[in-house]
């Protein structure tokens, strides 16, 4: 990191990406667990006990999906949109329908840029199903999963082709923004997410928070590098510079991914028609 900091050409910068940091991921294990943890609160009490007595399961399991890549090599792009390689924000040329999408740019294309609010969307049909069928061990780990990707829509660098700063020489963005720094300071992490409402079209609301997350991506990004200036190095004066311009950001995106988790979950239930829910 020093190295390209001192002024390595690109060129170097990505082949050092391409050996160690492309399977660098943002929110890290405790982001996502504190989703998990936090989406509970929001349900309304017809809900609430199933999800409560389940709450250490949806905690423990909330990092699955990661774990599934080791098995399924399509899973990575189902946890990132790299908007940015779709024009100019607010990217209106992107058909929201996958079909409509794969019909204009191709399949190879729209998978080699993600697929992630189509896939909340679909996670949220799979809750759905298992909802109806009361078949409550799936549905248990279909509310993990999906908590899992609301959560990655609601990452900016899971927005961005600059997911990791590796296109602007700031190699492990991921790994400090969305891991290091809510590891070091979640206990002064103000949580209180909004009752969980009904989403009339996940997907569209996938696409809706996606969209909204990646507005934060330029302020990490320059974040990230006005905190390291005078520095040789990632040190404890860094993180409090990052935390100081971005923490906030991150309060306000980890709330809304607990708010919308639970929104997914509450909506998923309604569309199965508020099946009475067991105790445990």
């Amino acid at each position: 990191t020093r190295c390209l900091r001192a002024g390595v050409g690109p060129l170097v910068a990505v082949l050092v990406w391409l050996v160690w940091g492309s399977s660098a991921l943002a929110w890290g294990p405790s982001a996502h667990r504190l989703v998990n943890h936090w989406a509970v609160q929001t349900l309304p009490p017809e809900m609430r006990g199933f999800f409560e007595a389940n709450r250490p399961f949806l905690v423990e399991h909330a990092n699955d999906p990661v774990a599934w890549m080791q098995k399924d090599r399509y899973e990575r792009k189902r946890h990132y949109m790299f908007l940015d390689k779709y024009g100019i924000f607010p990217y209106l040329d992107l058909p929201h329908s996958f079909l409509r999408a794969v019909e204009k740019y191709g399949s190879g294309r729209i998978n080699r840029n993600g697929l992630l609010p189509w896939h909340i969307g679909e996670y949220s049909l799979r809750l759905t199903n298992a909802l109806k069928a009361q078949n409550w061990d799936d549905a248990r780990l279909y509310a993990a999963a999906l908590g899992h990707y609301v959560a990655d829509a609601h990452d900016p660098l899971h927005t961005t082709s600059n997911y990791d700063g590796q296109l602007t020489r700031q190699i492990g963005l991921a790994d400090r923004f969305g891991s290091t720094l809510v590891e070091r300071y979640q206990a002064f992490f103000i949580l209180r997410s909004d009752e969980a409402v009904k989403i009339d079209d996940p997907t569209e609301y996938a696409f809706d928070a996606a969209l909204e997350s990646h507005t934060w991506v330029n302020q990490i990004v320059l974040a990230d590098r006005q905190a390291l200036e005078g520095l040789v190095d990632y040190n404890d004066d860094y993180y409090d510079r990052f935390y100081s311009r971005v923490g906030s950001v991150t309060m306000r995106q980890i709330n809304l991914a607990a708010h919308d988790t639970g929104s997914y979950w509450y909506t998923a239930w309604l569309n199965a028609g508020k099946p009475p829910l067991p105790s445990q």
